[in-house]
């Protein structure tokens, strides 16, 4: 049974930094690709940053480029996002995510809210 865990969201001010972790279990997790999705309130969900299987590869959406890391630890079967200079637009419900099977799989979500 595929899980993915999220967790290090939480308040922090403009400008601040958070890392989000995601534990994945249920699959071989070195062999996938995994990414990382947002939900605004109100909003769609929409994908944040991937990276491919050996870490090498990372795609991002642009407006989080160069403040957002994606990474992962294939030892630890755990996938990061290290955020920086955080900004408002950024809160949300942040999921991880993987297609596993021909399935969707999303975690629970971590939330994120950014406000002075």
């Amino acid at each position: 049974q595929v899980q993915l865990v999220e967790s290090g969201g939480g308040l922090v001010q403009p400008g601040g930094s958070l890392m989000l972790s995601c534990v994945g279990s249920g699959f071989r997790f070195p062999d996938y690709r995994l990414s990382w999705y947002r939900q605004a309130p109100g909003g769609n969900r929409e994908i944040v940053a991937t990276i491919g299987d050996n870490g090498i590869s990372r795609i991002y959406k642009d407006t989080v480029k160069g403040r957002f890391t994606i990474s992962r630890d294939n030892a630890k079967n755990t996938m990061y996002l290290q955020m920086n200079d955080l900004k408002l637009e950024d809160t949300g419900t942040y999921y991880c995510y993987v297609l596993y099977d021909y399935q969707n799989y999303y975690g629970q979500g971590t939330e994120v809210t950014v406000s002075s």
